[in-house]
């Protein structure tokens, strides 16, 4: 009875009976007792703090085991994966569920890119000139005291043919545009017309463009006499007006700025040496006569100068400074600025000396200013002025005007002595060589500046400058108007066109040596054939009109001549020139089918699909690779010879330390597995069928499902990754700064526009040089 009251009692008090118990258990055990504990999940902070700072840091800095700073483009679902599969190094291996808490808390607090704009923020840097950007700059201010000349897009040169040896209008008989020098007459005259086989002659000259910056070598082959003249209107670089000997073959180098035309003449002449035995010479068979005109590209071997190089319409000459400079910084994918060394700084010194000496040598003809002028000297030191703004890009005060040309006048021995160190004065000063210097909002001067160096690398021109000076470069429109303006000049093309052979990796011309009984045929000539074939695949694909990424990417056009044709199987007359053909129908997709990609990134006997992945990685993605642990070498082929190279390729980096890297780059390189190590394709492999299935995971953490070339380039030309990748390095290149010191929101807005205006490169590189050009 007792139980059953005190059992209502608890039950009107506190509910249920068996809850009530329960408390009263717990109760009664006082205050002494220990409550159950439970194990709270620790955070990815906590996490990093135990597993991962002692080699990377507090805040990722980089500690005792790994020294580099924790940043990278991998997303936070990629980040768990490499953690769970590779961190910490040995064995013993982060839990899943541990690597996604500590891959969050990395990616949030150090990571990404908008963690390190908190913590490590970017700054567009104080910077010099680049090398490049010191050559054009230099070249640009001698050549804008000379009169601008526009090429017409007619390709080839004048040639005029005589019918004597003389040169003489009279004598005249052709007057025609020859694509190239390369003639054979045997022992007929070059023209119906041409009465004498005896005694002829001609006459070729316009421009010649030149593709890259470096040493030219140029050829005169021909068993007559002839004279070349090349970026100098009075003396020849090859001199070959009277002979000795029965030598056939001319040479000489000169230093050539890559994307400028320079003048050229070449004169010919077929002739008899004296009056009095022309009768008796004729009384034999005419002598057979030839003429070539070629040169030597730099690393590239000898051609003759094919017509896309050569223009009709003459031009001034260039000034073409060929001091050497130390390489410029490239570790960050792109030429930067960003130090000082007693090379570069005697470099500057040694240029300048040579540029003063050319410009006084060349005084009247650069100044305007008659040696016998009156006023001699008032006209050279406005010259002078002149000189000063343009290489400082903003007009003087008048105390500059003082330092820099009026003192250098008081007490000279002579007018050029005067003229000679201001142009020094000017070329070492920090004005000039340096940008980037005015804190705050930039001025017109400076935005003129900054446009010139992104979109050609060199100073501003005439009208620019006017820009400027009217105050009309305050605004984004206007500004972009400008860029869009300044595309239509070659140097924009060059500029674009380096930073497309530096996205590609071919930048250095590669040595294309491969295996001649595995590839007969193959020799040093294919292997220059294919590069043009690239260069010309890249200016008619993003600089034309559309300059579409997407056709960059997928595009079946490939550039062949007739040497190539032969090569790769494509039905062309040995002797044709580069022509758009379609090789292997639904195979070729983009530049990465491009035989000259594919060549390049491939051994001598084999492909290679690490070294197409790493390229495609890296640089199309966009992704960061780490070194690989130990020094590598792959297996060779005769030691598994029953292998393909996937399967060779698998076995080596099977290994769970490779895995990290690996696992992104083998399955992009197997889509190109169809391709040789030339670029043809291919059904089979040491008697296997190829396959160039793979998966890899997107940076959005998807799985990304490929079959071949074709759904390679499709992603490539569509997924967000690859272009943001492009607009990133694109950006930088054209500015030389990380696109992280204009703000977080750069490269999402300049995405944004990209897509938005048809994936166009000339709008994405007009509109980012604007851009950064207003930026304070």
């Amino acid at each position: 009875m007792f139980r059953t009251l005190f059992r209502s009692r608890i039950t009107l008090l506190f509910g249920s009976p068996a809850i009530s118990l329960a408390l009263l258990a717990t109760l009664a055990k006082g205050p002494d007792s220990k409550k159950p504990k439970t194990t709270a999940a620790p955070t990815g902070q906590q996490v990093y703090a135990r597993e991962c700072a002692s080699c990377h840091g507090a805040k990722g800095e980089g500690g005792s085991g790994y020294r580099k700073p924790l940043t990278g483009t991998r997303s936070a679902a990629e980040l768990a994966q490499f953690i769970a599969k590779s961190m910490p190094p040995g064995p013993r291996h982060c839990p899943a569920p541990d690597s996604k808490l500590v891959a969050a808390y990395i990616y949030d607090a150090f990571y990404s890119p908008l963690a390190q704009e908190r913590s490590r923020p970017a700054r567009v840097a104080l910077s010099r000139l680049t090398v490049r950007q010191y050559r054009n700059s230099v070249c640009d201010l001698v050549g804008s005291f000379r009169d601008p000349t526009k090429l017409d897009g007619r390709q080839g040169l004048r040639g005029e043919y005589f019918k004597s040896s003389h040169f003489r209008g009279e004598d005249r008989t052709a007057d025609r545009l020859d694509p190239e020098v390369h003639f054979d007459f045997g022992a007929k005259g070059p023209t119906a017309e041409q009465a004498d086989p005896y005694q002829f002659s001609m006459r070729w000259q316009g421009s010649v463009i030149a593709p890259d910056t470096g040493d030219y070598e140029f050829i005169v082959r021909t068993e007559h006499a002839a004279q070349l003249w090349v970026n100098d209107q009075k003396k020849p670089l090859i001199d070959a007006l009277v002979k000795s000997g029965s030598g056939t073959e001319y040479r000489a180098t000169i230093t050539l700025l890559g994307g400028r035309a320079y003048p050229i003449r070449l004169e010919f002449s077929k002739g008899v040496t004296g009056v009095d035995n022309i009768e008796k010479v004729k009384q034999k068979p005419p002598a057979p006569a030839s003429i070539s005109l070629e040169w030597r590209r730099p690393k590239l071997p000898a051609e003759v100068i094919p017509r896309r190089c050569l223009s009709p319409v003459p031009v001034p000459t260039v000034y073409v400074p060929a001091t050497p400079f130390p390489p410029d910084d490239r570790s960050l994918g792109y030429e930067r600025g960003n130090s000082i060394s007693k090379a570069w700084d005697e470099a500057t010194t040694s240029a300048a000396l040579d540029t003063a000496g050319y410009v006084t040598t060349h005084l009247r003809e650069i100044s305007g200013v008659p040696d016998d002028a009156a006023d001699r000297k008032a006209k050279l030191e406005d010259f002078c002025v002149r000189f000063v703004e343009r290489a400082f890009r903003r007009p003087l005060a008048s105390d500059q005007r003082k330092f820099y040309v009026e003192r250098r006048f008081e007490g000279a021995p002579d007018l050029e002595t005067a003229v000679k160190r201001v142009v020094i004065l000017a070329l070492l000063s920090p004005r000039f060589l340096y940008y980037n210097t005015t804190p705050g909002t930039p001025d017109g001067w400076e935005v003129a500046s900054r446009l010139a160096l992104d979109m050609w690398d060199s100073l501003p021109d005439s009208e620019l400058l006017k820009a400027a000076a009217a105050n009309q470069l305050a605004s984004r429109d206007a500004v972009e108007k400008q860029a869009e303006r300044m595309e239509a000049d070659p140097r924009a093309w060059y500029k674009l066109r380096e930073f497309l052979l530096l996205w590609l990796k071919v930048d250095q011309v590669p040595d294309l040596a491969k295996d001649p009984k595995r590839f007969p045929g193959f020799d040093q000539n294919v292997a220059a054939d294919l590069r043009s074939s690239l260069e010309i695949f890249l200016e008619n694909t993003a600089w034309s009109d559309k300059s579409d990424f997407r056709d960059l990417m997928l595009t079946d056009r490939v550039f062949l001549n007739g040497r190539l044709a032969k090569v790769y199987g494509v039905n062309l007359p040995p002797d044709a020139n580069f022509q758009p053909v379609e090789l292997d129908k639904g195979e070729r997709c983009g530049v990465l089918t491009q035989p000259y990609m594919l060549a390049s990134f491939a051994y001598i006997d084999t492909s290679s699909p690490i070294h197409r992945g790493v390229l495609i990685a890296r640089n199309l993605l966009g992704r960061t690779l780490l070194p690989p642990p130990a020094a590598f070498a792959p297996f060779p082929a005769d030691l598994h010879p029953n292998m393909t190279t996937r399967q060779r390729v698998e076995l080596q980096t099977k290994p769970a330390a490779c895995g990290g890297c690996h696992g992104l780059i083998n399955p992009l390189g197997f889509t190109l597995e169809r391709f040789d190590a030339i670029g043809r394709i291919r059904d089979q492999e040491n008697g296997k069928p190829v396959d160039c299935t793979a998966s890899f995971r997107s940076r959005a953490g998807s799985i990304v499902r490929l079959d071949g070339a074709r759904d390679l380039a499709t992603y490539l030309a569509t997924s967000n990754e690859s272009r943001s990748a492009f607009v990133e390095k694109l950006f930088q290149n054209l500015t030389k700064q990380p696109i992280r010191a204009y703000g977080p929101k750069m490269l999402p807005d300049l995405e944004r526009s990209f897509e938005s205006n048809q994936c166009s490169i000339r709008k994405l590189m007009s509109e980012s040089a604007a851009i950064a050009a207003l930026q304070p």
